[in-house]
Order: structure tokens, then C-alpha cells, then sequence
């Protein structure tokens, strides 16, 4: 920034060359230290926060794609971070993102009037989706209208997240940097799963989980650890490294480097080991249904041998005797009849069905789980463990809630499907594929577990089905172009 003075141009930086300005620095000095000599770590750590949060929320407003960037790398970290300093309340760090990033679009958008990047399907069902959930609160039978209040902040505002990420990302160039973090960070996670497997919890960890006694036995299973890595739980971290190592799965299909087919297979395999660490059952069943559809849709001789290799190894994996406890979890994911915990949810799924049919807009949102117990303690759903995503929507919204997220999927799958096969361009068609995989994992995932409500995945999901919508976007944009250049060079 710069002003004119007697015709010269000179920056407001310059004026820290003069008098003034060394006095003017001086003057802070001085009142910083007597701040954090007065106020202690109190004042140095406000003094951390404001020089660090207002260049980054002015980067976040005025470079949207660093924000889209710093926003998928804090969905990794926040639970990690969170763990260090227990109880402290950072998930409203992602909310503050995601607010900034609608403020930069809706000044962008001021002068841009362009809606079209929302005129399709997915958008209509996903607008249709976050009205229903608001109109939540008049739900007459919910319990509690705080508990819709704690759930409707994060369900609107992370699904607003796709309208983000429909406008924000236009170029092949910055797909490629997302999908480079995103592997990166799972590989970070599935190093640190490692990492707990072999050396234990470290202190922080161990302190996080005595602060909660209930989540020893969720997490310490038929006389093993279940590994969470950087995530809030188990099933966040397995869920994470499914749909990383489907990603790869189809890369492996685009990249022509022999060096990089390498470096994407071992990904793959410290995926894999690091969802055996997370013993989630639910998990392991969803690579293997992915790669059927990923056969079906890809259909030639390459992928037949590749599929049909995986599914000899994956048979194989099932029947090979083990006293291995991670692998003896594995192959009884694949007999759900024999396990305990399946068939407790499925007396629990029964005896709740009856209220699902009498109450087609449900309880109300948050009327399950933590918020339940917290804000309305003793009522009928608070003690209801819903352990199933589409179940907690049948409760909580009812069985309107539940069409409506079905159809949202299906629509989300048909159109990915559509797109894979009306993509030109090979890169922009398999990075649609790797989308359309992705949801149809989640989708199988959400019966057994809550796969979309935990970071990093809720973002994740939201920004893979805008993916599948941009990348057909971007390869018509390119078609055009290039029938544009052709008939020009023709003329």
C-alpha cells in the first residue's frame, strides 16, 4: 500500500525509517512487555493468537484456495490437537474457517452474479437437505431445542462447504494439490497408527482417554488396542484410510511413472495396515464392494486381472488360520452373523423401529448420542446408541430425513456415474471415478458406523461430490475451447 506526498510515492512501511516510527515501535514494545508482565501467559498467548489469526483471516478471505487448503489440513489436526489440550473447545476453530470462507464468496460474489455453478441436481437436493434440517426446529417431539442448535452448526455449516468448493475450485492444477495434501496427510496418520501400534499411546493420549472412561472400551477390543491415529476415533481413522487408499487405487490408473506407481502401491499397503490397526469391522468390507463397482465401470482386461488378483488376495486374507488379532477381526467382518456387536445392533435397530414409523419427522436433531444425554438426560433417544449414520438420521429426522439423505446419495451416484462416462479428458475422467468410489464406500459405511459426522471425513465427503459436479465442468470448459481454437484455425 502506498500514498502520494509532495508528488512522491512512497510505503507506509518507509515511515519506520524515521523518528516517528522508531518511537512508534518503542510504544508497542513497551506495552506488550507490560502485558504479559501484568497478565502472564495470558497475554502472550492472546498476543500469539492475534499476530498469527489476522494475517490468516485476511489470507483465508482474500486467497480462498489457501483457505480451502488450510481448512483440509486443520480437519486432519484438530482432533490431534485437541487431545494435547484436553477439553478445549477447537472445533469451533473449523467452524471460523468455514465462516471465513463464506465471507470471501459472498464479497466475491457481490460483483460476480453467476449461479450456474450450483444450477444441477446435486445442488438442489443438497439445498433441499440443509432446509429440512433447519426446519428441525420446530420439530414438536424434540426434547431439547439447544441440542438442534449444537447439531445444526455443524451439519449446515459444513455442508454449506460444497458450495465453496463448487466455486472456488475451477483448475486441473489445483485438484492435483488437493488430492497431494489429502494423501500426504493420510500418510502422516497411518505413519502415526504405526506408531501407537508399536510403541503404545504416548502420555497425552493416555490422559485424553482417562478423561473419558468410556472410550477404554471402545477402544481396547478382545485383548488389543484399536489404533486411532491423529483422529477422534477408530472409526474416523479407518474410514479416512479407506477412501485414501481408493484414491490411489485410482491414480494408479492415470499416472504413467513408473516411480510414482510405486510410491502409490506402498501408500496402499500402509493404508491398509493402518485400517487393520484401527479394527474397524465395518471398514474392511468397503474396499473390496468399491473395487466391484470399480470393475463394473472400468470393464476391460487391465482391470479384470488387477481386480481379480485383489480378490484372490482378499479371499485368501478370510481364510488363512491366524491368532493374529487385527487379521482375526478382519476376516470376521466378512461373517457379521457371528459377531456379538452386530447382532446387538440389530436388536437395537428393531426395537427402534416402531417409533422411526410413528414419527416420520423423527425426534429432532441431537435428540441421540452425547448431545441427547447432555440436553435432555433420561428421555427415551438420549439412551438410544443409534451406531449407524442412516439410523441417527431415521431417529432424528425420521423417515422423511432418511429419504432424503438416500436420495441425495443416489442422485450424488448417478450423476458421478454419468459424468465418469461423459468425461473426455483421462485424468478428469478417473479423478471423477475416484470420486463416485469414494461415496458409494461411505454410503456402504454409514450402516454400520457413523462415517460422515467426524473430521476430516464431513469435509471431505462434502468437497468429494463437488469434485464429481467440477471436474465435468472443467473438461466441457476445455472440450469447448478446443472446438473453439479448431474452427478459428479453420476459418
Amino acid at each position: 500500500m502506498s500514498i502520494t506526498k509532495n508528488s512522491k510515492r512512497f510505503n507506509w512501511t518507509d515511515l519506520y525509517y524515521q523518528p516517528a516510527g522508531y518511537i512508534v515501535l518503542c510504544v508497542i514494545t513497551l506495552l506488550l512487555s507490560a502485558s504479559i508482565a501484568y497478565w502472564g501467559v495470558k497475554a502472550a498467548l492472546l498476543i500469539g493468537v492475534l499476530a498469527v489469526g489476522v494475517p490468516l483471516v485476511f489470507s483465508v478471505i482474500s486467497f480462498p484456495k489457501f483457505g480451502i487448503i488450510t481448512l483440509l489440513v486443520s480437519s486432519y489436526l484438530i482432533m490431534w490437537v485437541n487431545r494435547v489440550f484436553i477439553n478445549y473447545p477447537l472445533g469451533t476453530l473449523i467452524d471460523g474457517l468455514e465462516l471465513l470462507l463464506a465471507i470471501g464468496f459472498i464479497l466475491k460474489h457481490k460483483y460476480d452474479k453467476d449461479w450456474n455453478f450450483i444450477n444441477d441436481r446435486i445442488s438442489f437436493m443438497i439445498i433441499i437437505w440443509v432446509a429440512y434440517n433447519l426446519l428441525e426446529v420446530a420439530n414438536p417431539y424434540a426434547q431439547s431445542r439447544l441440542a438442534w442448535l449444537y447439531t445444526i452448526r455443524t451439519v449446515a455449516l459444513v455442508t454449506f462447504t460444497y458450495f465453496l468448493f463448487m466455486y472456488h475450485i475451477t483448475t486441473v492444477g489445483f485438484i492435483r494439490l488437493i488430492f497431494k495434501v489429502w494423501i500426504a496427510l493420510s500418510a502422516l496418520a497411518a505413519v502415526y497408527a504405526l506408531v501407537q501400534n508399536y510403541h503404545g499411546y504416548f502420555e497425552f493420549e493416555k490422559k485424553w482417554m482417562e478423561a473419558n472412561p468410556h472410550t477404554l472400551g471402545l477402544y481396547f477390543i478382545a485383548g488389543s488396542w484399536r489404533r486411532y491415529s491423529i483422529f477422534s476415533d477408530p472409526v474416523a481413522a479407518a474410514y479416512n484410510m479407506v477412501i485414501s487408499s481408493l484414491l490411489c487405487i485410482v491414480l494408479l490408473c492415470v499416472t504413467r511413472s513408473f516411480i510414482k506407481k510405486i510410491i502409490l502401491i506402498l501408500l496402499i499397503l500402509l493404508f491398509s495396515a493402518a485400517t487393520l490397526y484401527a479394527g474397524i469391522r465395518g471398514a474392511f468390507v468397503l474396499v473390496p464392494a468399491a473395487l466391484v463397482l470399480f470393475f463394473v465401470l472400468k470393464l476391460n482386461k487391465t482391470t479384470f486381472v488387477a481386480v481379480a488378483a485383489i480378490g484372490v488376495c482378499f479371499i485368501v486374507l478370510t481364510r488363512i488360520p491366524t491368532s493374529n488379532p487385527q487379521l482375526l477381526r478382519f476376516q470376521s467382518s466378512f461373517y457379521p452373523s457371528h459377531d456379538a456387536s452386530f447382532n446387538v445392533r440389530k436388536t437395537n435397530q428393531k426395537r427402534i423401529q416402531p417409533y422411526i414409523q410413528s414419527h416420520p419427522i423423527g425426534g429432532g436433531l441431537g435428540a441421540t448420542g452425547t448431545w441427547g444425554q447432555r440436553f435432555s438426560p433420561g428421555s427415551y433417544l438420549a439412551s438410544f446408541p443409534p451406531d449407524s449414520g442412516f439410523v441417527r438420521v431415521a431417529v432424528e429426522t425420521g423417515w422423511v430425513g432418511l429419504l432424503l439423505l438416500c436420495a441425495l446419495l443416489f442422485i450424488v451416484l448417478q450423476k458421478g456415474i454419468s459424468n465418469y462416462f461423459a468425461i473426455k479428458n483421462n485424468e478428469l475422467k478417473h479423478y471423477c471415478l475416484a470420486m463416485v468410489l469414494i461415496v458409494f464406500a461411505l454410503s456402504i459405511g454409514n450402516y454400520p458406523q457413523e462415517a460422515l459426522v467426524q473430521f476430516p471425513i464431513n469435509i471431505l465427503f462434502y468437497m468429494v461430490i463437488a469434485l464429481i459436479n467440477i471436474t465435468c465442468k472443467i473438461d466441457a470448459e476445455d472440450q469447448k475451447n478446443a472446438t473453439n481454437t479448431a474452427m478459428a484455425a479453420n476459418n
